[in-house]
This record gives C-alpha cells, sequence and structure tokens, in this order.
C-alpha cells in the first residue's frame, strides 16, 4: 500500500474546499498523511495573518480558518522529522548547491521525510521538488 504525503499547498488547497483534492484525500483517507513541516508552514501562515493590523476587522473570520486548519490535523496522520529524515536531509543538501538554498529548505525537509517513508509527494510545485533525486511525486490536479 503507498504513502502519500500531502504537501503545504496541496493542503492548502485542501482546506480552502478544493473538491478534487477533498474526494482524492478521502478516497486514499488510510494512506494520506502530511509532515510536520506543512504544519509549522500553515500555522506561520495564520499567524502572520492574525498579528498583521490591516486585518483586525477580520478576526473571526481569520481565528476561524485557524480553528479548522486545527481540526484538519486532528483528521489527518502527521509525519514527524525525525533523525533518518534528518540524514537524508543533510545528505542532500551536501550533494547539491540548488539542494542548499534556503528557498528551498521546508520543501526538502517534506521530501526528506518521504525519502524516509518510502512515500510518494503529492504537489503541483514540480519545479522544487523535482530536483530532489529518487522522489516520487504525483500531481493529482492534472
Amino acid at each position: 500500500m503507498s504513502l502519500w504525503i500531502i504537501d503545504t499547498d496541496y493542503a492548502s488547497l485542501f482546506l480552502a474546499g478544493n473538491q478534487s483534492i477533498i474526494a482524492q484525500v478521502a478516497k486514499h483517507s488510510n494512506t494520506v498523511a502530511i509532515t510536520v513541516i506543512t504544519v509549522q508552514e500553515l500555522f506561520n501562515g495564520w499567524i502572520g495573518r492574525l498579528n498583521n493590523p490591516t486585518q483586525a476587522n477580520n478576526l473571526t473570520h481569520l481565528y476561524t480558518k485557524l480553528w479548522e486548519t486545527t481540526e484538519f490535523f486532528k483528521a489527518i496522520a502527521i509525519l514527524n522529522f525525525d533523525q533518518d529524515a534528518e540524514n537524508i536531509c543533510q545528505i542532500l543538501q551536501h550533494s547539491s548547491n540548488a539542494l542548499a538554498k534556503k528557498s528551498i529548505q521546508k520543501d526538502l525537509r517534506i521530501a526528506s521525510i518521504a525519502l524516509a517513508q518510502n512515500a510518494t509527494i503529492l504537489t503541483r510545485n514540480y519545479k522544487d521538488f523535482s530536483q530532489i533525486p529518487n522522489l516520487k511525486i504525483e500531481n493529482w490536479e492534472e
């Protein structure tokens, strides 16, 4: 049985109500997960919005969306960035200057978890993820 890891972009699409992604996640619910990196990225996004003074009149909506995100976390498996993932990440960073760039680090961490778990990344971000050797990538939106 395959393990599928939805990246942060896919998780955001799911949370925004993308019916295609929701249907696919429901279809594979026992084998779909996110990573702790996606948890970090989603929380960082909500914290930025909540702390933005221009959003002061939108707090009910923003807190509701944050609450929905925490409910999503309760319903999906979350994979950790463990020692195996960290070892893979360090090897990849040292193997290529492109993979050592700061702009790709969170994607590299997600990919390292996927490689450690022998999982497939679900993403629309082929530009970054395709740079990582031996990483299985699919896009359920195609």
